[in-house]
C-alpha cells in the first residue's frame, strides 16, 4: 500500500516532569507526528522558591545567600550582580583590589557553569567518560572557591563595597597548580567528543535557531551568540575591570546544538586567560570599602571603638538604609544576561526585587529550536541551553 494512503494520527505526549532529561520540575506537552515534533510547549514547572518576595521581606545583606541559589553552577556571579545592582542604587563604589577579586571569582563560576553543561550534554548522549572529566574539572574549581570562601555551593562572598574578605595567600599557586590539571581534562574531552562521529551526527545541524528568532525571544549568552550575534554584557555593557583585559568573545554562526558546546569550550579558555590576567595585574589594598554606612567595619574597630561596635550593630539589626530609588544592574552569566531590579523606599531592606534569569527567556524559545525535529532531538537541544531551574523560580 502506498505510504500516501496510510491513516496516521497525531499523538500528544507529555515529557516530563518525571523524565530524567527534564531536569526536575520541567514538563514539555508534545504533538508528534510519528517520531517528528509537530508542536512543543514547555511548561518550566513548579519549583517556586519565592526568591523575590523572601528578599522583600528582608534586609540587603540577608539577600545575598539567596541569590547563591538562583543559578546554584555560577553562584559567585548572581552575588556579584546583586551587589552591582545594589551598589548602583546607592551610588557606591567597591575598592579597586575588589574589582579584580570579583572579576577572578566570576570567571571561576563561568568555567563551572559551561563544565556541568558539557558534562551534562556529553553524558545523556552516552557520553560517560566525558561526564567524569567534566565533573572532575569542577571539583578543581570547587576547591579553590572552598578555600576562598569556605564554602562550594552556597557561597555568600561578595559585598557591598567589595568582598567579604581577601584572596588567600596561596591563592595563585593553587589557582597554577589546578589551572593545569583543567586544562588538561579541556583538551581531553575536546578530542574525544569535538570530532565525535555520534556526538557530531546528534548535535551538528540540530536544535538550529535564527538570529533574528532569537533577539526576538530575547535571548542572551551562548545560545545568543551560536547564532552569531557577538552580544556579552562583560563586552557591550563593560563593568568592574573587563574593559582593561584582552579577551575574545567566541561566536558560532549556525546557531546549532554544536555551535553552543563549541562556543563553551571556547569561553572556558577565555575566562582562564581573564583569570591569569587579574591575578597577574591584582592591585594592593582594602578588599572592603571604609564606608560604615553600607559596610561592615573591621573588627578592630567593632571590639576595641564605640563608633564601630554601633554601626556593626545597625547594619545587622536594620539592613543598610538605602534611599529611596530604582535601579536595573546586570552582569554577564553563565547562560546570559543575569539582571537584578530593585526598589528602595528608605527602609533596610528592598521594596521590590526582581530578577532578570537568562533561562526563562531560553525556555521561551525552546520550542522553536525542537518543533520539526526528532523526538530524540530534544534531549541534546535542552541540553545546550542549560536550562536551570533555580533562576527561573516563577
Amino acid at each position: 500500500m502506498p505510504a500516501r494512503d496510510l491513516h496516521t494520527e497525531m499523538m500528544t505526549l507529555n515529557m516530563g516532569p518525571s523524565h530524567p532529561a527534564m531536569h526536575g520540575t520541567v514538563r514539555m506537552k508534545l504533538t508528534l507526528d510519528g517520531e517528528t515534533v509537530v508542536h512543543c510547549d514547555p511548561e518550566v514547572g513548579y519549583l517556586h522558591r519565592g526568591f523575590e518576595k523572601m528578599c522583600e521581606n528582608r534586609t540587603w545583606p540577608q539577600c545575598l545567600p539567596y541569590t547563591d541559589r538562583l543559578n546554584y553552577s555560577s553562584p559567585l556571579i548572581n552575588n556579584v550582580g546583586f551587589v552591582l545592582a545594589l551598589e548602583k542604587l546607592l551610588g557606591a563604589k567597591s575598592t579597586p583590589r575588589a574589582d579584580f577579586i570579583r572579576v577572578i571569582i566570576s570567571e571561576l563560576s563561568r568555567i563551572t557553569d559551561h563544565f556541568t553543561a558539557i558534562a551534562a550534554g556529553a553524558l545523556e548522549l552516552g557520553g560517560f567518560t566525558p561526564m567524569i572529566w567534566g565533573v572532575e574539572a569542577r571539583d578543581h574549581l570547587y576547591n579553590l572557591v572552598e578555600d576562598l570562601t569556605g564554602a562550594r555551593l552556597t557561597v555568600n562572598y561578595t559585598r557591598v563595597g567589595g568582598v567579604k574578605h581577601d584572596l588567600p595567600v596561596d591563592f595563585e599557586a593553587h589557582w597554577r597548580e589546578y589551572r593545569d590539571k583543567i586544562l588538561k581534562l579541556h583538551h581531553d574531552i575536546d578530542v574525544v567528543l569535538t570530532k565525535n562521529g555520534v556526538f557530531l551526527d546528534r548535535n551538528e545541524g540540530v536544535g538550529c535557531i535564527s538570529r533574528a528568532d532569537a533577539i526576538e525571544h530575547g535571548f542572551t549568552g551562548v545560545v545568543l551568540r551560536s547564532t552569531g550575534e557577538p552580544y556579552d554584557v562583560r563586552r557591550a555593557h563593560p563593568y568592574l575591570v573587563y574593559d582593561q583585559l584582552d579577551w575574545t568573545v567566541p561566536v558560532g554562526t549556525k546557531g546549532d546544538n554544536l555551535d553552543r558546546y563549541l562556543c563553551r569550550m571556547e569561553e572556558i579558555l577565555q575566562s582562564i586567560s581573564i583569570i591569569d590576567q587579574c591575578l597577574a595585574r591584582l592591585p594592593q589594598g582594602p578588599f572592603l570599602s571604609s564606608e560604615w554606612a553600607s559596610a561592615l567595619p573591621d573588627k578592630e574597630y567593632v571590639y576595641h571603638t564605640i563608633e564601630g561596635m554601633i554601626a556593626h550593630f545597625e547594619m545587622i539589626m536594620k539592613g543598610i538604609e538605602v534611599p529611596p530609588g530604582e535601579a536595573y544592574g546586570y552582569v554577564e552569566g553563565g547562560n546570559g544576561e543575569l539582571g537584578f531590579y530593585l526598589v528602595a523606599d528608605g527602609r533596610g531592606g528592598p521594596y521590590r526585587c526582581h530578577v532578570r534569569p537568562p533561562c526563562f527567556a531560553l525556555m521561551q524559545g525552546l520550542h522553536l529550536m525542537v518543533e520539526g525535529g526528532m523526538l530524540a532531538d530534544i534531549i541534546p537541544t535542552f541540553d545546550s541551553i542549560n536550562m536551570i531551574g533555580g533562576e527561573i523560580d516563577r
